[in-house]
């Protein structure tokens, strides 16, 4: 599946320049019969605070007939799917308590970052806006 960004840093830049001016908001995608996903990121060499990035994804190609798609929007940042930040916050122990090691479990998995939501389908597309905070990713999975 293509995609395309009007955010993203191409390759030979990247490779020769790193990320250091604007930030690389890019995405890659996958598509089966019935489901699409779209990972998203924004990605800057230097981890400063910055404004989140607005993103609006559109999925086209979705078959004649489907009116509705479900969205699972899932989330890597400071305050999602992050055992880093908890450890962090623990004064990052070298070696865990048990109950440490639990909770650092628990908070590096993928979590959803909003309810699954029912989305309205026009011409074969769904189109999913959302900010997305530097440094963090986004994925975005449909099923019809």
């Amino acid at each position: 599946m293509r995609t395309t960004s009007s955010g993203q840093i191409p390759l030979d830049d990247l490779m020769s320049k790193g990320v250091r001016q604007a930030p690389d908001v890019d995405a890659l995608a996958t598509k089966s019969a019935h489901e699409a996903a779209v990972m998203v990121w924004n990605y800057h060499d230097d981890d400063l605070p910055a404004a989140s990035a607005p993103v609006q994804v559109t999925v086209a190609g979705i078959p004649a007939g489907v009116k509705k798609v479900l969205l699972e929007h899932y989330r890597i940042d400071d305050t999602h799917s992050n055992a880093y930040t908890v450890w962090k916050a623990m004064g990052s122990p070298q070696s865990p308590t048990p109950e440490q090691y639990a909770q650092l479990k628990e908070a590096g998995q993928l979590s959803l970052f909003t309810s699954p939501d029912w989305l309205d389908v026009s011409d074969g597309k769904v189109v999913i806006s959302t900010d997305l905070p530097r440094q963090a990713t986004s994925l975005l999975r449909i099923k019809w």
